[in-house]
């Protein structure tokens, strides 16, 4: 029986860039149900058209956009990148003087 050993590059996040039409009042209506969809997958918003995910594996990231590619609306772009643990940790964020840095996220696990 052979162990695969979690590490820094099995790990992954998932990064969804999305651009979508808010013009009309459905298209509104559309985007947020978009954003409340990816919420409710255990996204959470990085900027405003910017949503991370944490995913243990390969495997499980594929889940996920999976279910990302059933909600996506009809009109606007949608992107996903998949990126490893290793490269979300040498992630920059910078801020303006005045705005307030974003709290550091815990460490998060997964048992499935």
């Amino acid at each position: 029986m052979t162990h695969e050993r979690i590490n820094a590059y099995r790990i992954m996040w998932l990064i969804v860039f999305f651009d979508l039409p808010v013009v009309k009042a459905a298209e509104r209506k559309k985007a947020t149900k978009f954003r409340n969809d990816l919420l409710k997958d255990g996204f959470a918003m990085l900027q405003y058209s910017v949503y991370i995910r944490h995913c243990a594996s390969r495997e499980s990231a594929d889940v996920h956009i999976k279910r990302v590619r059933s909600f996506v609306p009809d009109k606007g772009c949608v992107t996903i990148m998949t990126i490893t643990d290793k490269q979300y940790g040498d992630i920059i964020n910078l801020w303006g003087k005045k705005t307030p840095p974003v709290q550091k996220s815990p460490a998060q696990l997964e048992f499935f």
